[in-house]
């Protein structure tokens, strides 16, 4: 069965650090674009980040560019999200899909559980 796992999130202060981990099995890792999304209470789902399948390139939603990187080790199947500086703002529940590259963003075939991320003032 297919499973994204994803991890890592907490409560922080503004301005700290967390990084979020997505490990995925049961469908061949190299052929997948892994994207976050994230959702908070009231608000649509949006994108955040996302690696692609065909080339390696990332991709960024503008509110979290330059402070967040996104990267992946196939060896271990997983992709990370290093969240620095963080904001309020970005509290949510964070999540992380498979897709056949990040173009179809919203349109990725497997969606994990997420994690929660809670930035404190």
């Amino acid at each position: 069965d297919v499973q994204l796992q994803a991890s890592g999130g907490g409560l922080v202060q503004a301005g700290g650090s967390l990084r979020l981990s997505c490990a995925a099995s049961g469908f061949t890792f190299d052929d997948y674009a892994i994207g976050w999304f994230r959702q908070a209470p009231g608000k649509e789902r949006e994108g955040v980040s996302c690696i692609s399948s065909s080339d390696g390139s990332t991709y960024y939603a503008d509110s979290v560019k330059g402070r967040f990187t996104i990267s992946s080790d196939n060896a271990k199947n997983t992709v990370y999200l290093q969240m620095n500086s963080l904001k309020p703002e970005d509290t949510a529940v964070y999540y992380c899909a498979a897709g056949s590259d990040c173009n179809v963003w919203y349109g990725m075939d497997y969606w994990g559980k997420g994690t929660q991320v809670t930035v404190s003032s």
